[in-house]
């Protein structure tokens, strides 16, 4: 039976898709990525960025909390080594983009554009990082901005990645699709902080978004309230680490899923999900 997904002009060979910052750019583990749906890269920005000062992730119960801050060798480098590499087969590729303006996300769009992409994943959620990002994220109007600038820059699929930090994301997904965005992912990392034994903040960023299954059924509950507000598809995800959590986000109106965290444990966790799916396709465990 066929696990194929469309979302806009964009067929996907399966629901379940590697999600951005938790897998590089693929090309560690590209065997992996061509069983998939597809691959979100790594958030790309118009410059160059280190990230955050070590330590970057913090384990906690059922989860960590990271604080990467977007490394990336930004926008130039991207295009010219490493997008001609990302070669996925039927795969589809996403690239994630963060811009600190409305404008740059356009301009960085307008300079990856090509027949290499299917589509692009604007960044309106991460916490990590001092501009833009979530505080984007947490305002209707920008939202709507970011994506009516993207719509001008690109005729491909757009994906708008929001935020559940202290705003409802039906209100951000609703301006999304209002400025025409083709889908909405939800949800991205729960702001958190953890001190050390010292007393210190445990991250090198201060703070960090926590990830994995804690987050779960707060991810669910906003994916359920999202799918029956708007009428675009829905991508789900957030803590996902075996087929019963896709088939629950698929319950919860998602039409397809981002996994996550899980990929830092085992990069062919993936696989191993999908092939779960495919072999019960109708089934849900009680």
């Amino acid at each position: 039976m066929s696990q194929s997904i469309r979302i806009d002009k964009v067929t996907f060979q399966n629901p379940i898709l590697l999600a951005s910052g938790t897998f590089g750019f693929g090309l560690e583990f590209p065997q992996v990525v061509r069983r998939l749906g597809g691959i979100v890269s790594k958030g790309i920005t118009r410059r160059p960025r280190a990230g955050n000062p070590p330590p970057r992730i913090w384990e906690v119960p059922h989860g960590i909390i990271n604080s990467v801050g977007l490394e990336n060798p930004g926008v130039e480098e991207f295009v010219r080594t490493v997008l001609p590499a990302m070669r996925f087969g039927r795969a589809q590729v996403l690239v994630n983009v963060a811009g600190d303006t409305v404008e740059e996300y356009a301009e960085i769009i307008r300079r990856i554009d090509s027949e290499l992409v299917a589509g692009f994943e604007l960044n309106v959620s991460c916490p990590n990082v001092r501009e833009g990002g979530v505080a984007f994220g947490r305002n209707p109007k920008l939202v709507g901005r970011i994506v009516k600038a993207a719509h001008r820059a690109t005729s491909k699929l757009l994906v708008t990645k929001l935020t559940a930090n202290f705003v409802d994301p039906v209100l951000t997904a609703r301006a999304a699709e209002d400025a025409g965005s083709d889908a909405v992912s939800l949800i991205n990392t729960v702001m958190a902080q953890a001190f050390d034994a010292r007393g210190r903040p445990a991250l090198g960023g201060g703070t960090g978004g926590l990830s994995g299954p804690a987050i779960k059924p707060f991810a669910l509950y906003c994916v359920q309230r999202v799918a029956q507000a708007v009428r675009i598809p829905v991508i789900g995800g957030g803590g996902i680490t075996c087929s019963q959590d896709v088939r629950e986000f698929l319950l919860a109106g998602a039409r397809m899923v981002q996994i996550g965290s899980i990929n830092l444990v085992d990069p062919r966790a993936g696989i191993r999900i999908l092939e779960e799916f495919c072999a019960q396709p109708r089934r849900l465990s009680k």
